[in-house]
């Protein structure tokens, strides 16, 4: 079988305009693949130059050595369908370590067609350390190697307009891309006497001929497959050591920057052009809310619920002829309503959450979303508990079952079937629920649940205070130690 490289298999050529902070699966299964499509059906035109994260990389000795070629392999159901492609992306020409190859790295900025800076340097990426030094080689942090970077470009071409940059994080940080702006601005005040007499001419360039954008990133890419692989590279005809595989779905939310149109973006990303999930925006704020609401809260709530009905898999619950209804009724009759976007929107996204719940490819155990299921909940299903309460005068059934399953899991033990119910998660929340249980007082129970503010609710305060919640997580409580889960879910629908 042939090894994957320009030799065998061919390579587009394009101009480097695009610098990726990060080689990981992540970024090359989505925005690589976004930008492999761009180039195929727009006038993009771009191939993609990686700085590696880290001063040692495995996969970047993987990807040199198939001169930066691999497949994505794309599993999952689009319109009811069940979807299993490959796709051959070709977009990146080379590689940078910035740590061994500091000058090559700065030289980047040289290159007058570089217009974009995409980057997923983990969560924990984008923060502004003042040990960082500008004589560093390079900076120890992300924001003050792309500050080195920033400064380079703006000597090299003398502060001219347009040789700014388009910067688009994907660290999956709300609102990530003001935070990187901020600390590269810190950067540029820490190291002003570096600058010197460039110092207030640098960052005023910066803040107006740079765009930095926040985005949303919405994929699964669970990586290299590598239960299948040799039967991968049979169907493939290559030996590709580093194919990645992700979900059909994907979406990236790009919140325009100030000093940037919707219209300006759109023409020099042309994404939504090219027919890809690409929403350009004045603000990520509701698209946000509406994926912590819509796909993280039914997967809070619907895990134990799930698990306590005696399945395991999330793809059996949506088939389950009780759960699924169960299921919908959360997403679509509670959760939704509590949302601001356009109703046709919000459907189609839901739609789109349930095939993705449905992927015939991957077995989504539910006891791995139960973990830390509390603070979950007061994040993703919490609002919108008081949010449709607000609006609708009554509270939501399937919420308030959720929440009144999460409680019963953390009682433990065994179902009927005798699988262990074993919860994760703080240990004060811990001794807080087997403290409750052990009283054999499901009053007391939800009662000093719904107490504890300052270790599970924070700013929410004490849930006891929301109208007919204390009274119906009990009556709950009661239904399911008597009746069992199924039935008690079969009673609200």
């Amino acid at each position: 079988m042939k090894f994957l490289n320009s030799l065998t298999a061919p390579k587009a050529h394009a101009p480097e305009r695009v610098i990726q902070f990060g080689e990981g699966n992540f970024l090359r299964a989505f925005v690589d693949w976004i930008i492999k499509n761009m180039n195929d059906s727009t006038d993009f035109n771009s191939s993609v130059v990686i700085v590696q994260g880290q001063p040692d990389s495995f996969a970047m000795g993987l990807l040199q050595a198939q001169d930066y070629m691999y497949h994505v392999n794309l599993q999952g159901r689009l319109d009811g369908e069940a979807v299993d492609s490959y796709t051959r992306v070709d977009v990146i020409s080379r590689g940078i370590n910035p740590f061994s190859q500091t000058d090559a790295y700065l030289a980047l900025a040289d290159q007058p067609e570089m217009r974009f800076v995409i980057s997923n340097t983990t969560e924990a990426g984008i923060v502004f350390d003042p040990e960082c030094k500008f004589a560093d080689r390079p900076a120890s942090s992300y924001p003050g190697r792309l500050t080195q970077l920033l400064y380079r470009r703006y000597t090299t071409f003398n502060g001219a307009p347009d040789k700014g940059f388009i910067i688009m994080p994907c660290e999956l940080i709300f609102e990530n891309g003001h935070h990187l702006r901020d600390a590269i601005l810190k950067y540029i005040d820490l190291w002003k006497d570096d600058f010197g007499a460039d110092y207030e001419g640098f960052k005023a360039w910066f803040e107006k001929y740079n765009y930095v954008c926040a985005t949303l990133v919405d994929r699964i890419v669970p990586g290299f497959p590598r239960k299948d692989i040799a039967n991968i590279q049979q169907k493939l005809g290559y030996v590709d050591n580093v194919v990645v595989q992700g979900e059909v779905f994907h979406l990236w939310v790009i919140e325009r920057p100030c000093n940037m149109s919707i219209e300006e973006l759109r023409a020099e990303f042309p994404a939504e052009k090219a027919g890809l999930h690409v929403i350009i925006t004045d603000s990520e704020a509701p698209y946000h809310e509406r994926k912590v609401t819509l796909l993280n809260g039914p997967h809070t709530v619907l895990s134990p619920v799930t698990y306590l009905s005696g399945v395991n898999i999330v793809r059996d619950a949506c088939n389950h002829p009780v759960l699924g209804k169960y299921i919908h009724k959360v997403q679509f009759d509670e959760l939704m309503q509590t949302l601001n976007l356009p109703m046709e929107e919000l459907v189609k996204f839901g739609a789109d959450v349930l095939e993705r719940f449905n992927n015939p490819y991957v077995d989504h155990q539910v006891t791995s979303i139960m973990l830390n299921a509390f603070p979950k909940f007061q994040t993703r299903d919490l609002p919108g508990l008081k949010t449709y309460l607000e609006r609708k005068g009554e509270l939501p059934k399937g919420i308030v079952l959720g929440l009144a399953a999460i409680i019963t899991y953390y009682k433990g033990g065994k179902r009927s079937d005798g699988a262990e119910i074993k919860p994760q998660d703080d240990q004060a929340i811990m001794d807080l629920l087997s403290g409750l249980w052990a009283t054999g007082d499901t009053a007391k129970v939800a009662e000093g649940v719904l107490a504890a503010d300052s270790l599970i609710w924070k700013e929410h305060g004490d849930l006891n205070r929301i109208p007919g919640l204390t009274a119906m997580v009990t009556d709950f409580l009661n239904r399911i130690q008597e009746k069992g889960m199924l039935a008690t879910v079969e009673g609200i629908l």
